[in-house]
């Protein structure tokens, strides 16, 4: 077993334009006097990085990893889960997404799609810089528009959407395999990999690469009515990363897992800050003990009702307080007593 590190918080929520908040200096200076002792950096946002500069230079990794341990933080991970959903995207919601992009690719699918891939590679060889061993991202998504299946999915629809999704990322996991970094999806509606099953469809399609990795976040299985504690018993040796954020779900008779179309206060699923919805998080911290999760423990920070500074205050000790201590022996030793094959026979009566 192993002690999960711990807390850390997930920068992209908290970055804006109003000091501390705008610099990644200022940010941090932040976050270490709440008491986090890693960040997750969201890779897009240049206040916090340079994601080329950091693939193509050492120094530079080394000076940003210099500036925070200096505060006493370490980086936990980098993010890119918008360069990460550009991969893939269904003409549907070209115009949306588009958003992600930079403006050179607007308006041009082929070109975000490889400007997305660059960005990937480069956060492979920016995570081998910085010394870390895992990286957060998103699948993106070719099928999300079919799945309800009404109308009906054509046959050969799903097959043929993983397997292209499977061409598109299995570069990305070949360069993060050179990298030494495991790629870890995080298991999200809204993308093609939203649940177990859809997680397993394209661990097949890439010939269960051993990159193709898992950050656990139970708020997304609680608003879809998932078993999010079984969830570890079954990927726990596939799960690299953890964000530590809560939600609640309360179905009505007018409202269920699809929300009606409502804003986030109005739906029956909701995410909330740590302590304020329904997670399970006592046994979340167990079981991923038990198994040997090996990674941190990472705030991500969302909730449609509470100040996001008062959920980043309490969201250290909170993540602190249910972090377990592995232990190193086993309770009952001072009743155990010593035994060789003859005594174990006498024991069983042989």
């Amino acid at each position: 077993m192993q002690t999960i590190k711990g807390p850390a918080i997930f920068l992209a929520q908290f970055l804006g334009d109003v000091a501390p908040f705008n610099t990644l200096d200022g940010i941090t200076t932040w976050a270490a006097g709440l008491g986090y002792k890693g960040v997750q950096i969201p890779s897009w946002d240049p206040r916090c990085i340079d994601l080329q500069k950091a693939a193509e230079s050492k120094t530079y990794c080394d000076e940003l990893k210099g500036m925070l341990a200096a505060k006493g933080l370490q980086i936990t991970e980098l993010s890119t889960h918008l360069q990460g959903q550009l991969v893939a995207v269904n003409p549907a919601y070209d115009i949306m997404f588009d958003g992600f992009a930079p403006d050179s690719v607007k308006g041009n699918p082929k070109a975000r799609t490889e400007w997305a891939v660059q960005q990937l590679m480069y956060a492979a060889k920016a995570s081998e810089n910085l010394g870390l061993t895992a990286h957060a991202t998103f699948s993106g998504a070719l099928m999300w528009h079919t799945v309800y299946p009404w109308p009906q999915r054509p046959a050969g629809l799903v097959e043929q959407g993983f397997a292209e999704l499977a061409r598109r990322w299995t570069p990305i996991l070949n360069k993060f395999d050179e990298s030494g970094v495991d790629l870890c999806y995080e298991i999200h509606p809204g993308e093609d990999l939203h649940d177990g099953v859809s997680y397993e469809m394209f661990l097949d399609a890439v010939k269960g690469h051993k990159r193709a990795n898992l950050l656990y976040d139970p708020s997304h299985f609680v608003l879809q009515a998932l078993d999010y504690k079984q969830y570890i018993d079954f990927y726990h040796e596939r799960i690299k990363m953890f964000h530590v954020k809560d939600a609640e779900f309360n179905p009505t008779g007018k409202q269920g897992v699809y929300g009606g179309y409502q804003s986030w206060v109005n739906r029956a699923g909701r995410f909330r800050s740590l302590g304020d919805g329904q997670v399970d998080f006592k046994s979340i911290f167990s079981k991923l003990t038990q198994y040997g999760y090996e990674g941190w423990a990472v705030l991500e920070w969302e909730c449609c009702i509470k100040d996001p500074v008062q959920g980043a205050t309490e969201g250290a000790p909170f993540i602190a307080n249910h972090i377990i201590k592995a232990t190193e022996k086993v309770f009952d030793d001072f009743a155990g007593g010593g035994a060789d094959e003859e005594f174990n026979k006498r024991v069983l009566g042989l």
